[in-house]
């Protein structure tokens, strides 16, 4: 499990490769060729590149650890996926070290947080 911090380095979600995981471990979202869909509706909520996970406009809401975060040009809109099987929970991996407050991508970071991001 990678964490994934805010653009003010706070811990907000885990990654295991292919679904998000909110701080509580409940499933809210997961990975399709390169882009990230809502768990609860299959909204569309931007792409993952690099490890940052970037609203529609290609900005940056968030980024994985060890990695920084990068912004993009706006992204065309995939076609809707199949819902794959809600994943089993996972163990609650134990709280990463709070890395440093990456300096701002190029564009700038997203307007949402993570948080409005994930309920789009």
């Amino acid at each position: 499990m990678t964490p994934i911090f805010s653009a003010k380095s706070d811990l907000v979600a885990w990654f295991d490769g292919e679904n998000l995981f909110n701080t509580n471990m409940e499933w809210v979202a997961f990975a399709n060729s390169g882009h990230i869909f809502s768990a609860a509706n299959l909204k569309w909520l931007g792409p993952m590149e690099r490890g940052s996970f970037q609203d529609q406009s290609g900005r940056p809401v968030a980024w994985l650890d060890g990695a920084a975060p990068t912004g993009g040009m706006a992204p065309m809109r995939p076609m809707q996926p199949m819902r794959p099987m809600r994943p089993m929970r996972p163990m609650r991996p134990m709280t990463p070290m709070r890395p440093m407050t990456p300096m701002a991508p190029m564009g700038g970071w997203s307007q949402l947080s993570f948080h409005q991001w994930l309920s789009r």
